[in-house]
């Protein structure tokens, strides 16, 4: 039987196609990679609270300077949104949200030296923050 080089060809390109694609549902980026702006292998108060601030900017689609609970798209749970919620009024501003999230950080930080590392995060209140971040 001889062998036809044009499906070689073409099972090579479907392989590297197939390889290359992106992987849908594919794990978050390392937090400390994605957050790390002074790359010191830790994450500051500083550091979350830009990224709580992107956040917002990314979730606030209606542009009315707050987040409902659509927009949280369950980031938060009911708990939590009235834990963020300090004035009740079912929205949570991006003061609101920034202050929020550093509440989580200092919880998050079990060593109390004012930074979070890869082996924090990767406890259950790590875990949350990460969602309310990423």
């Amino acid at each position: 039987m001889k062998k036809n080089p044009y499906l070689n060809l073409a099972l090579s390109a479907m392989m590297t196609v197939i390889f290359s694609a992106p992987s849908y549902g594919a794990a978050k980026p390392d937090p400390i990679t994605a957050y790390d702006s002074d790359n010191d292998k830790t994450i500051d108060l500083a550091e979350i609270s830009k990224a709580a601030n992107d956040q917002f900017t990314n979730l606030e689609i209606d542009h009315d300077g707050t987040l409902d609970a659509k927009e949280l798209r369950g980031k938060l749970s009911a708990k939590d949104l009235k834990a963020a919620d300090p004035d009740s009024d079912g929205t949570v501003s991006k003061d609101e949200l920034i202050t929020y999230v550093e509440s989580v950080f200092k919880n998050v930080d079990s060593d109390n030296d004012g930074t979070i590392d890869a082996k924090e995060f990767k406890s259950k209140k790590g875990k949350a923050l990460l969602r309310l971040i990423q």
